[in-house]
């Protein structure tokens, strides 16, 4: 039992870890417009993950689990609410790194286990508890300062916090396998994908095939960096705890911001260092009640 949780805690931090070093990757392409990063992500990431379903003897799965979604409407479309959403926040995601706008997009992965919790008190009508109320008025408290020293709303960092929590909120009406997940989500945004580049093709405005040997390589690879650490998360999450994943998750938008002020240079104020503070006090609280939740549901079991 130790064995397995110690593999899991090893693929869970691999993971993240990954995660949070995925902007070096994106920064070798950006050369390359965004929309068109994307389009190469979801079309070679599709391929990536067949090959692998085909590999690992789990493509009759696949093809049960899209047959059955595409008989039943109600199925279909939260697949396509899961495709949509998860591009949306692929594309900002690698618009806001290939920007300079990295520390604001780790503001979003931060954020993104409280808005997951509000999604869940509106949607699935889930009640706070106390810790989780004083979590929430940190980090607002976080983001009014972040709003009103820039003079704007932080868009990004709620576009990727809102679109991945939707996503995740989506994710759980579909309940497949990450990797067969990903394919058919991949499967049914690819065409428009397809469509773009061939409209890029047409409009003289592709880059793949037209830049460099190392360009092709980079967006080919597009599609192994963003099934790896997915396949990763999925072995590892499910031999540990959920507030270990909690923790854990932390991993990848610390190293986003780490890589962002140290590595690209990009502006770190006293007031944006006061507005995470905030932030990292409301996810310390948060969760450590998670903890003490899932301490005492395991005491209850026994």
């Amino acid at each position: 039992m130790e064995n397995e949780e110690r593999k899991g805690i090893i693929y869970t931090a691999l993971a993240y870890t990954l995660w949070g070093l995925l902007p070096l990757y994106w920064k070798f392409v950006q050369h390359v417009s965004a929309d068109e990063i994307l389009a190469n992500r979801i079309f070679w990431s599709f391929w990536f993950m067949l090959v692998l379903l085909i590999v690992t003897k789990q493509f009759s799965h696949f093809k049960k689990e899209a047959l059955s979604l595409f008989k039943r409407p109600k199925l279909f479309a939260a697949l396509v609410a899961a495709s949509v959403l998860i591009s949306i926040n692929w594309f900002v995601y690698i618009w806001a790194v290939n920007s300079e706008q990295m520390v604001e997009a780790s503001l979003g992965y931060y954020i993104n286990p409280l808005v997951s919790v509000l999604l869940g008190v509106f949607i699935l009508k889930e009640v706070l508890s106390k810790a989780q109320i004083v979590s929430f008025i940190l980090a607002l408290i976080g983001v009014l300062i972040l709003t009103i020293s820039y003079g704007e709303f932080p868009w990004i960092a709620f576009a990727l916090a809102f679109s991945f929590g939707l996503y995740g909120l989506v994710k759980k009406v579909l309940r497949v396998n990450a990797a067969v997940g990903l394919t058919l989500e991949t499967l049914t945004i690819m065409p428009i994908a397809l469509i773009y580049l061939a409209y890029l093709q047409q409009a003289d405005l592709l880059s793949l095939f037209h830049v460099s040997i190392g360009t092709d390589l980079l967006l080919f690879g597009a599609g192994a960096v963003t099934a790896v650490p997915l396949l990763l998360f999925a072995n590892g999450a499910q031999r540990i705890p959920l507030f270990m994943v909690g923790f854990l998750q932390y991993i990848a938008p610390t190293l986003t911001l780490i890589l962002g002020v140290f590595l690209y240079g990009e502006p770190f104020s006293l007031i944006d260092l006061i507005s995470f503070v905030f932030i990292w006090l409301s996810l310390t609280v948060f969760t450590l009640s998670r903890v003490r939740i899932s301490r005492r549901v395991k005491m209850q079991k026994q």
